[in-house]
């Protein structure tokens, strides 16, 4: 008479991570995000290996960590694993201020993201 447990969040050939309060703009994380989107996980992760950004090593951690997830929670294959979705989401702003002159003050706003990235497993073509 207890109700169902929680529908699976994803498809049986998908594994997901999310990285929750990372420091960065979302629209700066989002440039980083859109460089592994629909990528092999192997050739993403040399991407974010090489890759100027300082966010991309927040970035390879959660994609690393959805991979792990792939192979130990749902049991696929990394080499046939792509990086199906990775999109950004907005979380909490600071608010600071910035002294000015003549008694005045200017606003600081410090805003966090989220990351979730979801990785699929696709057949290998011959």
């Amino acid at each position: 008479m207890s109700k169902e447990a929680n529908p699976p969040r994803v498809a049986e050939n998908e594994a997901r991570a999310v990285a929750r309060m990372i420091r960065v703009s979302p629209q700066k994380l989002n440039l980083v995000a859109q460089l592994i989107r629909g990528k092999k996980v192997d050739r993403a992760l040399a991407d974010l290996e090489f890759s100027r950004k300082r966010i991309a090593h927040e970035v390879k951690k959660t994609l690393e960590s959805a991979i792990a997830n792939a192979e130990n929670n749902h049991g696929l294959d990394v080499d046939d694993l792509i990086v199906a979705q990775a999109y950004v989401g907005k979380a909490l702003v600071m608010k600071r201020f910035h002294a000015r002159a003549r008694g005045r003050a200017s606003r600081i706003e410090k805003p966090f993201s989220n990351l979730t990235i979801i990785v699929r497993e696709v057949e290998a073509t011959a």
